[in-house]
């Protein structure tokens, strides 16, 4: 794609950037209402059953992912167009979620301008090596690697660790606006909580809102993961690399059925927010729609995008994923024609 074909593409999804606020209040009202409810139900559950409890909690954390897309619009200023209006919503969602505002928005930037890049990732990425790098990793190196790609660890562990440690805590050189909501975040989580529990019970918070935290991080980790990591996502080195490419080839279209595509807030046209994170959620649709280059992207379902779970590595050399025994037969063949030219070379020494 030509830099002049990349203008034109972003010039075509502009329109679909203004935010409605009239739409953003609707979506604030369908959202946060059916959680409360859902949240009240699990509660008026429990003296009858608990197990009834746990599956309203389960179906609330399904909404907690909407409240995280609302959030995640407020990060990048287009669920309002008053930037004190996405400030205060974005805090409130985040405390909802669990997430410090200002940190996810300056991470998630980061995320944004460097997605796809091979010499810039780290920050506000699924951690990924490529197969050069994890051959030249420590023995430690390589068994971090595995166990943050591992299945149990990313989707069991990883909710508890985003939850308890990654946003209770401020990284070293944050400015202080970022701190201080941090610290507004955890205070407000923290009172809320402690309100709850002297209100209901401790047992019965933990039985109400434990499942709901971790469906709603499980699912989200998912969502994260899965539309980055499809077999020919786009990775190149800085030089080569380019923001509009990255964001339509190196993104996919998760191509959910309609209950799931609104509970996760469209976030399924991944490849029209990354083009343009100036789109509110509830216009991914419709310029995914109008742009027809865009319906040329990676399109996994909920089946396909399963085989994601087996990609642990990229090959740079044929610019996709690989599994770990994959990798391992690749990492073979250089060993094998390194011998094969030292033979040669030895026999012809001996002649």
């Amino acid at each position: 794609m030509s830099r002049q074909k990349q203008a034109q593409l972003k010039k075509t999804v502009a329109p679909f950037e203004t935010s409605n606020t009239k739409a953003s209040i609707m979506q604030l009202i369908n959202t946060i209402l059916p959680f409360l409810g859902l949240w009240f139900l699990s509660y008026a559950s429990l003296s009858t059953s608990v197990w009834l409890s746990i599956l309203f909690s389960m179906i609330a954390g399904g909404f907690v992912i909407r409240i995280f897309i609302i959030f995640h619009d407020c990060t990048h200023q287009s669920f309002f167009k008053n930037k004190k209006a996405n400030r205060i919503i974005g805090t409130i969602t985040g405390i909802i979620t669990l997430f410090p505002f200002e940190q996810w928005k300056r991470e998630h930037a980061i995320h944004h301008a460097t997605s796809g890049n091979l010499d810039k990732r780290g920050t506000g990425d699924i951690w990924i090596m490529t197969i050069e790098e994890y051959r030249e990793a420590s023995f430690w190196g390589r068994l971090s690697y595995r166990l943050y790609r591992n299945p149990i660890v990313m989707f069991g562990l990883g909710p508890i660790y985003l939850y308890l440690v990654k946003n209770r805590f401020n990284v070293k050189g944050a400015k202080r606006k970022e701190r201080m909501n941090t610290y507004l975040t955890n205070v407000s989580i923290v009172i809320l909580y402690s309100f709850l529990m002297w209100t209901l019970g401790w047992q019965a918070f933990l039985i109400i809102h434990l499942p709901i935290l971790y469906v709603a991080g499980i699912l989200g980790i998912w969502l994260f993961y899965v539309q980055h990591q499809f077999e020919d996502s786009y990775f190149e080195e800085e030089d080569q690399w380019s923001f509009v490419k990255a964001a339509v080839d190196g993104s996919s279209y998760y191509k959910l059925p309609k209950v799931l595509a609104w509970i996760s807030g469209n976030i399924g046209y991944h490849h029209v927010h990354h083009l343009s994170p100036r789109v509110p959620n509830y216009h991914l649709e419709q310029a995914h729609e109008h742009t027809p280059p865009l319906q040329h992207a990676t399109t996994i379902t909920l089946k396909s995008s399963l085989e994601s779970l087996r990609f642990r590595l990229y090959d740079t050399d044929k610019k996709t994923f690989v599994s770990f025994r994959e990798a391992k037969q690749r990492l073979k063949k250089p060993q094998t024609e390194k011998t094969i030219r030292t033979n040669a070379q030895l026999d012809l020494q001996k002649k």
